[in-house]
Parts: C-alpha cells; structure tokens; sequence
C-alpha cells in the first residue's frame, strides 16, 4: 500500500472561515410547493448549489461580492453555506417576503451579524428595514452601541452612526403576493458564503 500526503489548503473544510459572501434573492411558482420553492432557487440562480443553513455570523474580514463573481467561483453541486429566508404560501394575492439583513463593524477585525426574517403583509420596505434593523441591533448589542429597542428605527439607525462602530448595513428582500390561482408561491433570500 502506497501512502500520500494529503495537501490540505488553508481555509478548506468544515472549519473554515468564508473570506466571501453574495446576497441573492428569487420566487416562483408551481403547482407544488416543493417545486415553487426549486423555481426560486433558479430563480435566485443557487439552485445548482447544495446549501447548507447556517446561523447568522458574518465572518471578521468577509467580503461582499456580487452575485454574479460569487456563482463564477462556485460549482455545480458545490457544497456551500448560506443563511436562507423563504416564505410560501397558496393562499391567491397573499402579501409574503423574505428578506436578509447585514451589519458589519467597523472594525474588521470583528464579526458581524446577518439576520434573516420571513413574514405576510410586509412590503419590501417595510421587510427590508425591519431584518436590516435587526442585524445592526444584534451587533450593537455584542459592540456595546446603547440602544433602546422601543424607539424608532431612524432614530436607532442615527444612534449606529453616532457611535462610529457600525460602518454598514443592508437587506435583500423579495416580496410578492401568493399566485391567483392558488398555485405555491415561494420568495427567498439569501446570503451565500464563497470558499
């Protein structure tokens, strides 16, 4: 028996920390809600991807790429990390969104967070905002930023600005209403982590 040396590349495994992430979102329609949910991930173009759901970290040193650059670096039935939002329903002309919120410090040294929402009756503002909010407060809170949870969010997001130590913050959301039909109707989003 001849034996090898295994190379192992820095960063490869389960232990790994992602040095990349894109943001993507999609929806879709089908008879079957399983299906509706397959039209979204094409829809999002991760479909060809097997995703594993993560929690909500985003890694000290993690950089935002585009959509595009991220899915050129991976490949076909790659397994990948993301944290994933979706909704469904059947219901005809019912409101849903799902929506990923990211905050990351200004030190980058530091992790930051990535929060995921799901809800019906919610426009894409209103979604987008909220998850957003929610990231930029779980960071504040691991930071040290004071915030108070009842004021507003303006006036919470001023606070985050004020205090210099969150540089960024954004959402991706999708949001449709339920097919006439009754057909499933799915919307997702994500944020994909790059090896």
């Amino acid at each position: 028996m001849v034996r090898t040396k295994s190379k192992r590349v820095r960063g490869e495994g389960l232990g790994s920390v992602p040095s990349r992430v894109f943001l993507t979102k999609g929806q879709g329609v089908a008879k079957e809600k399983l299906t509706s949910f397959e039209m979204a991930l094409r829809n999002a173009k991760i479909s060809q991807l097997n995703l594993v759901r993560v929690s909500s970290i985003f890694p000290p040193h993690c950089k935002v790429i585009s959509r595009k650059r991220g899915i050129e670096l991976l490949k076909p039935g790659q397994i990948v990390y993301c944290v994933l939002s979706e909704n469904s329903t059947n219901e005809p002309h019912r409101q849903m969104a799902a929506s990923i919120g990211l905050a990351v410090p200004k030190d980058r040294t530091k992790y930051g967070y990535i929060s995921e929402h799901h809800s019906f009756g919610q426009t894409e503002a209103i979604a987008g905002d909220f998850v957003e909010d929610l990231a930029a407060s779980m960071l504040a809170m691991i930071l040290g930023v004071p915030f108070d949870p009842d004021t507003s969010y303006d006036e919470r997001k001023e606070i985050y600005k004020i205090s210099n130590q969150i540089v960024r913050t954004t959402n991706i959301t999708e949001t449709t209403r339920g097919d006439k039909d009754g057909r499933w109707t799915t919307v997702l989003a994500a944020a994909v982590f790059v090896p």
